[in-house]
């Protein structure tokens, strides 16, 4: 392990640790010069004028803009997540299926909707699926399954190479104790596949709970929609209103990615935790017995 971090990292000496400093100051510098830029145009704009962000400081502006619209937000994420990560357990299994008549039309199935661009199939769920099924489609339904297939296709491929990363050694194992290629996916291979990917799909997840912001091409009425939209048209402060909303998805995205490094931490612990082995009692060995002596003749 150590001849392994000595070849892929090395320790920077005293001439790379003094440039790395200098370096990191200089980038300190500008970015603290970038900010007091943005702050001054604000400024000369008059961003910072106590009316804007007065809104802010009324109950009113919460609970008739910023809450309904997070809670809408929450409810169509919390909802994509679930059926996200059912659509890409099952079609990376389908992936990697013997039999053809199910792998070719799985992976055009995940190919054909990582593709097409999000907010593209948000709107033919909304505007063209009605002609079809001859029947409304709201706009919750609309962003939700259109977060389904985008989403439940990366989180298909993550999900194969998963699965195709877990040694070989563990489904042959498996095999020859007599499992059927069913249990093995389910009991071993998509859990370890879960667990090794758990960042990649924590990424996508956080991709997928901003991308509710996508459903104001439908109305439907999210975050962005009611805490920027909505809010800037009754009060004028499109500028103070989309900061709030992003320290908002900012706080969600954090509580997030805590959640997720909790649950890897306690999976891993639980995973690494070696089973109790019960006291087994020693047969009692006569004092004076000689080497060759025979326990309990």
């Amino acid at each position: 392990m150590s001849n392994t971090t000595s070849v892929l990292y090395d320790h920077p000496g005293p001439r790379a640790k003094v440039r790395n400093a200098v370096l990191t100051v200089v980038f300190g510098v500008a970015l603290l010069a970038l900010l007091w830029w943005i702050y001054q145009k604000f400024d000369e704009a008059g961003q910072w004028s106590g009316a804007l962000w007065k809104p802010f400081a009324e109950s009113g502006t919460w609970t008739g803009f910023i809450i309904p619209g997070l809670r809408a937000t929450l409810f169509a994420a919390a909802t994509g997540m679930v059926f996200s990560l059912a659509f890409g357990v099952i079609f990376a299994v389908g992936r990697l299926s013997e039999h053809r008549w199910i792998s070719i039309p799985a992976g055009a199935v995940v190919e054909f909707f990582r593709a097409v661009p999000l907010l593209l199939m948000i709107f033919f769920i909304f505007y063209a699926v009605p002609f079809m099924i001859q029947a409304p489609v709201s706009a919750f339904w609309a962003v939700v399954i259109g977060l389904t297939l985008y989403n439940g296709s990366v989180l298909a491929e993550a999900f194969r190479a998963g699965i195709r990363a877990v040694p070989r050694g563990q489904s042959e194992a498996a095999y020859a104790i007599g499992m059927r290629k069913s249990l093995v996916m389910r009991h071993i291979l998509v859990p370890q596949a879960a667990r090794s990917m758990l960042p990649v799909i924590v990424s996508q997840l956080v991709v997928l709970l901003k991308d509710t912001a996508l459903g104001y091409i439908v109305a439907y009425p999210e975050l962005l929609q009611r805490g920027v939209n909505d809010l800037s048209a009754n009060y004028g402060n499109v500028v103070a209103a989309a900061m709030v909303v992003a320290v908002i998805y900012i706080i969600l995205n954090s509580l997030l990615t805590m959640l997720a490094n909790w649950l890897d931490r306690r999976s891993r612990n639980r995973g690494g935790r070696a089973p109790k082995v019960a006291d087994t009692p020693q047969p009692s060995v006569p004092q004076g017995a000689g080497e060759g002596a025979v326990v309990g003749a």
